[in-house]
């Protein structure tokens, strides 16, 4: 997608984020990707959040699991960060028939 015009970013997410950092053992990718989706939803990350949580179902965590960590972080990162991205998870999964 951006690899013509920022072909350096996409090398270091490739190999460095991806290849390296969610390799690591010390966690699952399951966890990781919970994590990952927390700090999107706090940070309002918007752009970033529906390949994770597209990633997050790939990792084995449910829908029903990620609309209930949203619903936590709404005490925890605000309520319009987590209705932003409940909504994104909404279009989303509904679209692809997940939900």
């Amino acid at each position: 997608m951006i690899g013509d015009f920022g072909p350096k970013l996409v090398e270091l997410t490739d190999d460095v984020l991806f290849g390296d950092v969610w390799e690591r053992p010390g966690l699952s990718k399951r966890d990781r990707s919970m994590i990952t989706v927390a700090s999107l939803v706090s940070l309002n990350r918007t752009e970033q959040l529906p390949g994770h949580l597209r990633r997050a179902v790939d990792n084995g965590v449910t829908v029903d699991e990620l609309i209930e960590e949203i619903t936590h972080l709404a005490f925890y990162a605000g309520w319009p960060t987590a209705m932003s991205a409940i909504m994104i998870a909404k279009g989303l999964f509904e679209s692809e028939g997940s939900a």
